[in-house]
């Protein structure tokens, strides 16, 4: 069974902060609360939106209730793919680990409708043989039981988890898989811990290639598991 490469999505394959900025300053703004600067928004982005919605709020010294929450929620799904773009060199990526055989899955703490609403919008989403969001399952990254649940959905098999997140590093760890850091992304350098970087979106098929064809793992990752 050819391999399995799970894909985180904001940050990884998308860059979704102008759309996630803009819906959490018009919830401020609703609130007659400050707006944020785009590095505040960034830096809260990669553990769902409850967590999301919570540093918003919290960062202007409000508390987050449930209706800040699903408000939040309902209006961002309903721009979730007007600024929101795929990195340069993605879509290249994706067509080329295709040609290759292997399978992809996107596992993301997104929520799964905006999620594919924006993998559809780009006219990616039938590439992906699963999607598992921040809340397809009973937990969400850096559980490993969401990187292992994705997994099965795509079919189970080898696989590699990807992302720019330390969740993504946790979660993927922790499910006994090889992990690639994505330089170009959110988070700091420091999130990659010991996983291997591919700096720019150019180095990650050649960086995936390379592991996964490193019998029992190796200088750039650890066992490869079949689930």
């Amino acid at each position: 069974m050819n391999p399995v490469i799970l894909l985180d999505l904001d940050g990884t394959l998308v860059d979704s902060v102008p759309d996630l900025h803009a819906a959490l300053d018009r919830m401020l703004l609703a609130r007659d609360l400050a707006p944020l600067s785009r590095a505040e928004a960034t830096a809260m982005i990669g553990d769902g939106v409850r967590a999301l919605v919570e540093r918003a709020l919290a960062a202007r010294g409000a508390v987050a209730d449930e209706a800040a929450i699903t408000g939040f929620l309902a209006d961002y799904e309903a721009h979730a793919a007007e600024e929101t773009r795929l990195f340069p060199g993605i879509a290249a990526a994706l067509a080329e680990m295709v040609e290759r055989g292997w399978r992809l899955a996107v596992c993301t703490n997104k929520p799964e409708r905006p999620a594919r609403a924006i993998l559809e919008g780009f006219g990616i989403g039938h590439l992906f043989a699963a999607i598992g969001g921040g809340d397809s399952f009973p937990v969400r990254k850096p559980d490993p039981a969401h990187v292992l649940a994705t997994l099965a959905a795509a079919g189970g098999g080898t696989a590699v988890m990807v992302g720019d997140h330390a969740n993504d590093m946790l979660a993927g760890s922790g499910a006994g898989l090889p992990v690639v850091f994505c330089g170009w992304g959110y988070g700091t350098g420091a999130m990659a811990g010991a996983a291997p970087v591919a700096a720019m979106v150019s180095d990650l098929v050649p960086l995936l290639a390379r592991l996964l064809a490193c019998p029992l793992g190796g200088p750039l990752g650890g066992p490869l598991r079949t689930r």
